[in-house]
């Protein structure tokens, strides 16, 4: 009997078994997509690592909520996640952005304007390792939980965060390149299946971890990478590489402060002014690196963008070295040869960022003439008119006199300081003559001939003039020389067709006028009527008209025309006048007064 207990028994026992198999869900997350589309769509697109954590906490709440997990009213009471727990994918999405909250903090701290300082920097640290936690553990959830993809991404998602950890804290290069090498292992794999979307994900995030495989490598001493390289790969971009970005900017600080050692003079115009403060010689050393690119032998390469950024990189370099300056002055006292060091040190900075603002708003004018020549092939580019490089012209000017004001300040001024004044003197006469062409060319635009005519003549003597200096002045400078000759050419060959335009419009305008006045008519019939859009709906023509010429817009009436509207007629009761009607005075109600008011009436 027992025995026969004990076989069903295990008939039991076993198709219990197989049920609780069968039943245990496998669960599929795709990780790095779920990832990309919050970190796209709430701040990383812009860099904004708070907001993401924002994101995080309000999503975390959400599931804490929708799955009953809080933790307790009014006292907190900690509730651990295991395998079991995990009956629903949602609660797998609760680790992971657990583990993005600390990491997105981490990197918030990163973030700083002056960098995290040593208190900051632990707690980024500690943050790190928060985000390290939790991604372990959600590898080990999706290993149980999830399905093979899925167990894979995870365990990728923990490599990178320890990789991060390790990248973070500069020490254990070679398992720091272990774990990145290792994610980059499984998102090659992942990228060759699956959908287009999650195949372009994946190469992404690739390409985001090979500058940091690479400069794994290169702290362990297995890569014969150069500084050159590195600045090339700090210039990609992605969340992934932000870490690493940071990372490189504090190497090339701590680099520049060793080179700054050896820098102890600024040169300028032949002259050396002595460099005293560390933070001014770090300042002037970044400028110098950042203007490497600009007139080194990769500038051509260089889009106008890009070098548009580093001029404004070049920019807050010299500020900042400018008001090291400043303050060392007004702490230096009432020693005289500090002070005269500095204040050469100064004239010669900021003469230097003169410079490179007139180079910067060249750049500008060059980027303004292509876009004015240019043929307009897209309809929502914006159209460059002569109005722009009149007024960047007027910059230009602006810039050139000041740095000359600048040049020749001072009590004794040297040749080298009147040969650059007069320098800028002969640009400022180029840039009057470009002004005044394009000048020109905005009347020639407006239909005002006789202007546009008297301000190509002008430009013309103007160019002439400046192009007789350029050539008789000691530096040649071949370039400008040339910009003239082309502008002294395009004035007259302007000017002409002006005068002939002038003058075609002049013979021209009483036979237009005989025209117009012939077919005047009284009635207005021969009037061409303009419909509106509700009146052609059934034709593709465009009733707001074209962006290059001011028409009224021809959508509706307005104010619309009256309309006539029935209404009640009006009546005039003409008998009412003339009728006699009787006295019904009998029917009216008497007044009773009593003895005392007949005595008084």
């Amino acid at each position: 009997m027992a025995k026969v207990n004990e076989v069903t028994g295990m008939e039991i026992d076993d198709p219990n078994s197989n049920v609780s198999d069968q039943i245990s869900p496998k669960f599929s997350i795709n990780v790095l997509q779920l990832l990309k589309s919050a970190q796209m769509q709430h701040g990383l697109r812009h860099g904004d690592y708070a907001r993401y954590r924002r994101y995080c906490t309000a999503r975390l709440r959400r599931l804490y909520k929708s799955l009953k997990f809080t933790h307790g009213r009014g006292k907190y009471t900690r509730k651990a996640i295991s395998e079991s727990t995990v009956t629903e994918v949602r609660f797998l999405h609760m680790v992971l952005y657990t583990a993005e909250r600390a990491w997105s903090h981490a990197m918030e701290k990163r973030q700083l304007p002056d960098g995290p300082n040593a208190r900051q920097r632990i707690y980024l640290i500690g943050r790190l390792r928060k985000a390290v936690k939790w991604a372990d553990m959600f590898s080990h959830l999706c290993s149980v939980k999830g399905d093979s993809r899925t167990s894979l991404e995870a365990e990728a998602y923990a490599s990178y965060m320890k990789g991060n950890l390790l990248f973070e804290q500069d020490k254990n290069w070679d398992t720091a390149l272990r774990n990145f090498k290792s994610a980059r292992a499984v998102y090659e794999e992942l990228g060759k299946y699956g959908d287009v979307e999650n195949q372009v994900l994946c190469h992404e995030r690739v390409e985001e971890l090979e500058p940091s495989i690479r400069y794994c490598l290169h702290k362990i001493g297995e890569s014969n990478l150069q500084t050159s390289e590195l600045l090339q790969i700090g210039e990609m971009e992605g969340p992934a590489l932000d870490l690493f970005k940071s990372k490189l900017e504090a190497v090339m600080a701590e680099a520049r402060s060793q080179q700054a050692a050896s820098l102890t003079e600024f040169q300028w115009l032949g002259n050396r002014f002595p460099i005293t403060n560390a933070k001014t010689r770090v300042a002037i050393l970044k400028a110098q690196e950042l203007e490497k690119d600009l007139h080194g032998p990769s500038a051509d390469s260089l889009s106008a963008e890009k070098r548009l950024v580093t001029f404004d990189k070049v920019f807050t370099a010299y500020h900042e070295a400018r008001s090291c300056i400043r303050s060392d002055l007004a702490n230096a006292g009432n020693a005289e040869n500090v002070k005269d060091d500095l204040n050469g040190l100064d004239k010669a900075v900021s003469a230097v960022l003169g410079q490179r603002t007139i180079e910067r708003n060249q750049l500008l004018v060059s980027i303004a003439k292509s876009k004015l020549t240019r043929r307009r092939d897209d309809k929502n580019e914006k159209v460059t008119k002569p109005e722009e490089l009149v007024r960047l012209y007027d910059l230009l000017l602006q810039n050139t006199a000041d740095l000359s004001d600048l040049v020749s300040s001072g009590r004794d001024r040297k040749p080298e300081e009147v040969t650059y004044a007069e320098e800028c003197q002969l640009k400022s006469l180029a840039f009057r003559a470009e002004r005044c062409f394009y000048l020109a060319r905005s009347y020639s635009l407006a239909g005002k001939r006789t202007e546009a005519y008297a301000l190509y003549c002008r430009a013309r003597s103007l160019a002439e003039n400046a192009l007789q200096k350029f050539q008789t002045n000691s530096n040649n400078d071949q370039v400008m020389i040339k910009e003239l000759k082309t502008l002294y050419d395009e004035c007259r060959s302007y000017s002409c067709i002006e005068h002939a335009t002038g003058i075609i419009e002049e013979e021209k305008a009483p036979e237009n006028l005989s025209k117009k006045i012939s077919t005047i008519s009284l009635s207005g019939a021969d009037k061409k009527v303009e419909k509106y859009l509700l009146e052609k709906l059934d034709l593709y023509e465009s009733a707001v008209g074209d962006s290059n010429v001011k028409t009224v817009p021809r959508i509706e009436r307005f104010p619309p025309a009256f309309q006539s509207i029935p209404r009640n007629p009006i009546v005039l009761d003409l008998a009412f006048n003339t009728i006699d009607f009787p006295s019904i005075e009998n029917r009216m109600k008497k007044d009773k007064k009593g003895f005392i008011s007949r005595l008084w009436g």
